[in-house]
């Protein structure tokens, strides 16, 4: 999130409107409004389960900003078709693994398992199908014989805050061609 923060200004695309989490203790709303964004926080537990009431009150929350793209990262929780569908080409997610490998979690420590020689994270368009959606960006590392779930996190990491920022001012132009990073 930070990342996408810093990459808007200047030329830029697109403007930040706001940061929004589930976590109100999330390290982002600070950085946030520190760099003068507006933060929101729904909480998920008050829902008690309740996903349509719970993307309501995102939805509420958003309204008060009308953002063109929403960003997701880092936000772990599954959105119904309900709150992706009036999105649609216009919700962006980051996730740590070549999709259509490794959906869901744990994604490092699969790749490992299986015995991958690349691994890496794409950006894609989000759709009510977890992990899933048109492939904007890609960034591939190599999986190296001494390689740990957290050191590849670590490398994927460090990449996925290339990516998405060139994802996200490509996207913003209206160009949806592939972003891919070596």
């Amino acid at each position: 999130m930070l990342k996408l923060l810093e990459s808007m200004t200047g030329d830029h695309p697109a403007r930040p409107c706001v940061v929004l989490s589930n976590d109100a203790g999330a390290g982002g709303l600070e950085l946030a409004e520190a760099r003068g964004v507006p933060s929101e926080v729904v909480r998920h537990q008050p829902f008690d389960g309740d996903r349509v009431a719970f993307e309501n009150a995102i939805s509420g929350a958003l309204a008060h900003h009308a953002p063109d793209i929403i960003c997701l990262a880092g936000f772990m929780r599954k959105l119904t078709a309900g709150f992706v569908d009036p999105w649609r080409g216009r919700m962006l997610n980051i996730h740590p693994s070549l999709l259509p490998k490794y959906k869901g979690l744990n994604t490092h420590a699969r790749a490992l398992a299986a015995g991958d020689r690349v691994h890496g994270c794409t950006v894609h368009e989000v759709t009510p199908l977890l992990d899933d959606g048109p492939v904007l960006g890609r960034a591939e590392v190599p999986v190296l014989p001494d390689d740990t779930a957290e050191s590849l996190a670590a490398r994927v990491l460090a990449q996925e805050h290339l990516l998405y920022p060139a994802v996200l001012r490509r996207f913003a132009a209206g160009d949806r061609r592939l972003v891919q990073l070596p």
